[in-house]
């Protein structure tokens, strides 16, 4: 039977394009402490955008992480910010501080929760929220994928993240309002 391949595992043997510098591996990231951990299985993965509800999630998550005694895998997804600039026409791809990024996701998880004794690791990604979120579930084994309830209505009548989540996630799927 042909193994399966996730779009974490096409990502993995994709070569390296030489213009774009290589993602950091959040296997193997450097601890909110600072120390280093070359393994990351089994984490409690938790999206985050920054709502009202992903906040809630993202305590949850915290939570839960720490009762487990699992490491919480911050996830960051946001929609590639290619425009085409409306004079010239040329494309543009607005670059994003990923040091920025992480030292808000950590502030943003300080003021949900204390995270002494907290194993935290981020990852920021551009694409689809669910399909991200579900890769990197899919690439660290998660235990358990916490995210947010949408807070449009139109989400709940055209489908949303949790949505597809909960058909095409191979963990459980933790939706808090």
């Amino acid at each position: 039977m042909p193994s399966r391949s996730t779009p974490a595992d096409q990502r993995a043997r994709r070569p390296a394009d030489p213009g774009r510098p290589a993602e950091p591996d959040p296997r193997s990231e450097p601890l909110a402490g600072g120390g280093r951990v070359l393994e990351l299985n089994h984490p409690v993965v938790v999206g985050y955008d920054g709502s009202r509800s992903s906040r809630h999630a993202l305590a949850y998550a915290a939570g839960m992480a720490r009762r487990l005694g699992r490491p919480l895998l911050l996830a960051y997804i946001t929609s590639p910010g290619i425009f085409c600039e409306p004079l010239s026409g040329q494309v543009i791809a607005p670059a994003r501080d990923s040091e920025e990024t992480h030292r808000w996701l950590l502030a943003e998880l300080d003021e949900v929760c204390d995270r002494e004794g907290l194993d935290v690791r981020i990852v920021t990604r551009q694409g689809s929220p669910a399909r991200e979120l579900a890769a990197a579930a899919d690439e660290f084994s998660a235990d358990a994928l916490v995210i947010g309830a949408p807070a449009r209505v139109w989400h709940h009548v055209a489908g949303s993240v949790p949505g597809w989540l909960a058909r095409h996630a191979h963990c459980p799927v933790i939706v808090v309002p």
